[in-house]
């Protein structure tokens, strides 16, 4: 087993192709994050600025966007329904105010569903509305006491590891459909094929060799990854006072990404033995992406990415502070190693079917 899972790791690390696809991944790993590496306090008259709008659903701190409290939220939202109510259903100003001083005391579903009522029949819309004042471009005092107050408990790579994993994750699940491809493509030609089964070596040495060495190699590229963006994350923080840590990208890297590689593996294996060819792996891994990385609404309507049962990559959409994992995500985890273990043990036991004795 391990003379096989070498001489993987081995005739991988000799492709020039190899190091052309870890640098590709490394380049789009960086353009994705590296606006959180410009995160920092502002100094005494420091200010960003830009031309985006004053409230923002996805406003984000180093946009200059810290969150909004409840109590202003609803005044903003009021705020702006009024003038809506004014510019496009051409109420004047008291009738507006009027049926605004009607919706207090409700709460915001409420108060949508009673707009609807008024023929103001977007309840998505006034919703929408809501939920574009989750951010609100802040002061200097304001960014800065924000930051303190989400580093007050957490590592500042706590926060940039999850991103991290969100985009590594993502650009690695197509790199390893595409590296893994050939990992098997020899062995199932039909010479050498057949005179694999006639060899002395057992499926489970065979399959753990071949399957460790295609997770081997992905294990080596995240430990690359690990390294490059703990190194930038703390030389391109160290102004600021950040704490940084190596164990966060690593957990971050165990739990959201690895059991992903494996369920990548695994099915090569699957489908190489299956087919006596590897190939056809390829599209249905790159459909199995596809439905990963499909978003769906909560049960309040709301569109976002919530994870899918099984899915082979983990997404943190949310703003940089705010990121949370999806729900269930740790089961879902799980159950990819025990799905792994699963299919490697059928492909087993189709490599001793087809041994010639």
């Amino acid at each position: 087993m391990w003379s096989i899972l070498k001489r993987e790791v081995r005739n991988y690390i000799k492709n020039p192709l190899f190091w052309i696809g870890i640098a590709v991944v490394i380049i789009m790993v960086y353009q994705s994050v590296s606006p959180y590496l410009h995160i920092h306090y502002l100094a005494e008259g420091e200010e960003i600025v830009n031309d985006y709008p004053e409230t923002f659903r996805d406003g984000d701190v180093y946009e200059g966007y810290v969150p909004t409290d409840k109590a202003l939220r609803r005044e903003i939202w009021e705020e702006q329904i009024q003038e809506t109510l004014i510019s496009v259903f051409q109420m004047n100003h008291a009738e507006a105010q009027s049926l605004i001083n009607e919706m207090h005391g409700m709460d915001i579903m409420a108060a949508c569903r009673y707009l609807e009522e008024y023929n103001f029949n977007r309840l998505h819309g006034s919703y929408d509305i809501y939920v574009d004042t989750a951010y609100h471009k802040g002061t200097r005092e304001e960014i800065n006491s924000y930051i303190a107050e989400k580093l007050e408990s957490k590592t500042f790579s706590y926060y940039f590891s999850r991103k991290f994993a969100d985009f590594a994750g993502l650009f690695m699940g197509f790199f390893a459909t595409i590296l893994l491809s050939v990992l098997f493509i020899q062995d199932t030609r039909k010479s050498t094929y057949e005179l694999l089964h006639t060899k002395p070596v057992s499926a489970g040495n065979y399959l753990l060799g071949k399957a460790g060495g295609g997770f081997a190699v992905c294990l080596l590229i995240l430990a690359v990854l690990n390294l490059i963006f703990w190194g930038l994350c703390s030389i391109l923080t160290a102004n600021s006072g950040f704490e940084v840590r190596l164990a966060d990208f690593i957990l971050a890297t165990c739990i959201y990404i690895l059991p992903n590689m494996l369920m990548i593996v695994s099915v090569y294996s699957l489908i190489s033995l299956l087919f006596k060819n590897p190939l056809p792996a390829v599209p249905l891994l790159f459909l199995y992406m596809v439905y990963s990385n499909m978003g769906s609404r909560n049960a309040e309507g709301v569109y976002g990415y919530y994870g899918r049962p099984l899915a082979i990559m983990v997404r943190f959409p949310g703003t940089f502070f705010d990121t949370a994992p999806p729900p269930m995500v740790l089961l879902n985890q799980s159950f990819l190693i025990l799905a792994s273990v699963g299919i490697l043990l059928i492909s087993m036991q189709i490599w001793k079917r087809r041994r010639v004795y």
